[in-house]
This record gives C-alpha cells, sequence and structure tokens, in this order.
C-alpha cells in the first residue's frame, strides 16, 4: 500500500463528528463486497469446543475434558472438523502442542476448522488496545501452525469513547490484525456478538469499512438483539460469512428464547450459496445428551443440499 494513502486514510477515519458512512467515500476508499463463489453451496459439519465448556477445566478428572479428548468426540461423532475455541488451552501455548494437536486431528480424519478468541477493538489507543491487538496476532501465529483458517473476533463493548469513536478504533484493529493475519493465510471472523454490532447494520458498516481481503463475517445463528426477524438479519450477514455458527436457538427482544429452525438457517446459506464450515456451537444444559442428534439433524440436511 502507498504509505502516503495509508496515513491520509488514518487521518481521514479519525476525524471526528461524522459518520462512518460519510467517512467511506467510493473514490478514496474500496467497501468490501459480498463474496463470490464459484458452484453451488456446500456445508461442512464442525463442532465448537465451547458447547462442552463445563468440562474443560473441571474439577473432577474422571469428568475433566481435554483437547485431544474432544477431538477424538469430534471423529466419533462423524463430523468434517473441530473448531478448538482459545479458552480452553493451557495459559502456556506451547509450538509444540499446536503441532501434536494438529497431529491428533489430522489421524482423526479432521481438519481444525478454526479458533475463538476473546478480545476488545472498541478502546481508545494505549495499552491495553495494544494488548487485545497483540493478543489476536499471537493466536493468528497459532492458528496457523494448528493448520486452522479461521479466527473468530469480536468487535467489543465501547470503553471510553463514544459509538462513532469506538467504530473507528474497531476498523483500524481489524485492519491491522487482517493484514497480519492475511500474511499466513488466516481469515478473521468479527462476530454478531453485541456491543458495538448488537445491531446488524453497524457489523455490515465495520466489515465494509475495513480496507482487508482477509476480514470477514463469523456468523452466529443465536446472537440477534433486535426485533426483526432474525433469519431476514442472518440474510443480511450471510453474503460476507467466512464461518458459521450453528447455536439451536434464538433470543428475540422481548420474546425470550425461541428454538432455531434449521430449514430456515439452510435457505438463509443456500441463498447467499455459503461454502465452508458450520459449527455447532451448543449453549444449552446436557451436551453430552443433545449434541449427537444435533449433529445428526446437521448432518441429513447438509446432505440434502
Amino acid at each position: 500500500m502507498n504509505p502516503r494513502f495509508s496515513l491520509d486514510r488514518r487521518a481521514f477515519l479519525t476525524t471526528a463528528g461524522t459518520t462512518l458512512a460519510a467517512l467511506l467515500p467510493a473514490t478514496s476508499l474500496q467497501a468490501l463486497e459480498p463474496l463470490q463463489r464459484a458452484g453451488r453451496c456446500r456445508l461442512e459439519l464442525s463442532l465448537a469446543a465451547y458447547s462442552f465448556r463445563e468440562f474443560f477445566g473441571h474439577a473432577d478428572p474422571a469428568r475433566r475434558l481435554t483437547l485431544p479428548a474432544f477431538i477424538d468426540y469430534c471423529a466419533e461423532q462423524g463430523c468434517d472438523a473441530t473448531e478448538l475455541t482459545s479458552y480452553y488451552f493451557p495459559k502456556e501455548v506451547t509450538p509444540s502442542l499446536l503441532i501434536e494437536l494438529k497431529r491428533h486431528a489430522f489421524l482423526r480424519g479432521l481438519t481444525i476448522s478454526g479458533t475463538a478468541v476473546g478480545n476488545n477493538f472498541a478502546l481508545p489507543d494505549g495499552p491495553e488496545r495494544d494488548a487485545q491487538i497483540a493478543h489476536v496476532k499471537t493466536w493468528v501465529d497459532h492458528a496457523a501452525r494448528l493448520g486452522a483458517p479461521h479466527i473468530r473476533v469480536f468487535a467489543g463493548e465501547a470503553k471510553g469513547l463514544d459509538r462513532t469513536a469506538a467504530k473507528r478504533q474497531c476498523i483500524r484493529a481489524l485492519e491491522e490484525c487482517g493484514a497480519y493475519a492475511g500474511r499466513q493465510g488466516i481469515w478473521l471472523g468479527l462476530e454478531n456478538h453485541g456491543g458495538i454490532v448488537a445491531e446488524v447494520a453497524d457489523l455490515i458498516e465495520i466489515v465494509r469499512a475495513v480496507q482487508s481481503p482477509w476480514v470477514g463475517v463469523n456468523l452466529d445463528t443465536g446472537n440477534f438483539y433486535s426485533e426483526a426477524d432474525p433469519y431476514e438479519e442472518m440474510a443480511r450477514l450471510a453474503p460476507y460469512a467466512v464461518n458459521a455458527q450453528l447455536k439451536v436457538a434464538i433470543s428475540r427482544r422481548g420474546q425470550g428464547k425461541l428454538p432455531t429452525d434449521l430449514d430456515r438457517v439452510i435457505e438463509v446459506l443456500v441463498k447467499a450459496n455459503y461454502q465452508g464450515y458450520v459449527a455447532l456451537e451448543y449453549e444449552e444444559q446436557d451436551p453430552w445428551g443433545e449434541v449427537p442428534g444435533w449433529l445428526q439433524r446437521m448432518r441429513q440436511a447438509f446432505v440434502r443440499l
């Protein structure tokens, strides 16, 4: 990138008192367009380690789940892939651990569809924001060693900033991390996860503003907070999706949790011609009893495509 363009753009995006739309004239910046995929919709079945969050680090060793054991479980359930959430790795993540997990998954016939980090990019400049960016970059390195093509990231909650400034900070952080990730062939998927992206329009606005071909949307089917039809909201996000996570329930404002209509989710993904992983991220009670049935339902739905 031309250094002058980079500096001009940084100054342009930090101008106060205007909306993001005004900050993005088509003549100077290139917005992310919906992803174009040749061929037809293809869905690959994955399972997020977060589904068994209560059992990683469980106080009872007999009930404690390890990452290799979780990989084995994914294989036994007939998954195509496994999603290894970063929260369940040891505090010190060594290259040898990552290589061993990659080897273990390969021997069980699985790919590692991705990982997920917890971060907040909606922060003022300073050490705290720097640490968040460094954390994501560290996990880019880890993902590359794992052979995982995708990392789920968050926008976060605005802290010490108004909403417009928080969005600008998120865009800047995604561009910096996206450039770093792209050099290793890793996608960053910004999840619809509350905070400054609680509304779908805000998430799309941010992703379209990011100047990186390695940043898209991590479509979470359960995280919709407005009164709008959640399936219509999914349809707005799906064209930008680089990963999808299926929840078995959807929380709607004023209506509480409602069961997910799997057929409607599949319809949304087909219409967007999505091609990639769909990871079950189970958040309800009794994962050992309920996850196998949901994976079977998903597998059967994928076969019907």
